[in-house]
């Protein structure tokens, strides 16, 4: 669905049907998904560039969707190393294929981003990690597939403590303060995804992802698209029945 509305290729009529749903539900969506998308290339950039991190944890990574992360930090660093992890067959299959042209810095590893024991103690997030150099985790728009028995809070406070000493979390979530939009999406998206879902949140309740971090460039979280804009002509949300609300934050 996430590439279908970002104008890709690699999505089914089914994915197309549950957009049209999901677009009449919510008509900012597609715009949604394009500012999610920028925010994520802008904070790669920004990380990359500004902090000189050169080691990136992408979880959820989803279908490659260009620029992809790994293109965007090689594009700074060469040498920048990035592991995707997804536990949907047919992203893994995809994935492998786009990456075996550079397996020394790129990989992909099939896992459920709720696994975080199975995942750092993997050969290829070892590699990451292997001398203490700070890394980047990247949870861009996938906290909110997480359910809350299985607490996305918990889960981003265990890999802030298993990540080096000056790592970065970037996050990004679909939030709305409207507790009816919220029912009905999160109703509608489970019902699309087969159950594989956990729910559209309020603001606080992303807010509090971000809790014992120190948040870059902004006071706090904001709508991704205010998050550090490159240009006037960046896309930006402007009406907005849910929003993709997040930041970059150092760890702390």
């Amino acid at each position: 669905m996430y590439d279908h509305l970002l104008g890709g290729t690699d999505n089914y009529q089914v994915d197309r049907t549950a957009c049209e749903e999901l677009l009449r539900l919510a008509p900012s969506t597609r715009e949604l998904a394009r500012v999610n998308r920028a925010f994520l290339v802008r904070a790669v950039r920004y990380l990359a560039r500004r902090h000189g991190v050169r080691r990136f944890l992408d979880h959820g990574s989803g279908l490659p969707t260009r620029p992809n992360v790994h293109e965007v930090a090689q594009e700074v660093d060469p040498s920048s190393e990035i592991v995707y992890i997804d536990n949907d067959p047919i992203v893994l299959g995809r994935g492998r294929m786009m990456l075996a042209e550079d397996p020394d810095t790129t990989a992909i590893l099939n896992a459920d981003m709720r696994d975080i024991d199975i995942i750092f103690e993997s050969e290829e997030v070892g590699r990451l990690l292997r001398d203490g150099c700070p890394v980047a985790a990247l949870f861009v728009s996938v906290l909110h597939c997480i359910p809350d028995d299985d607490d996305p809070w918990a889960l981003v406070n265990r890999v802030a403590e298993m990540l080096p000493s000056g790592s970065y979390m970037v996050i990004s979530h679909l939030a709305s303060d409207d507790p009816e939009l919220r029912k009905s999406l999160t109703q509608f998206m489970g019902e699309a995804t087969g159950g594989h879902w956990g729910r559209v949140r309020s603001i606080a309740e992303v807010q509090r992802l971000f809790e014992h971090m120190e948040v870059m460039e902004t006071e706090g979280p904001v709508e991704v698209s205010r998050w550090l804009p490159d240009s006037d002509l960046a896309p930006r949300q402007g009406s907005a029945e849910w929003i993709e609300y997040g930041a970059v934050a150092r760890i702390r």
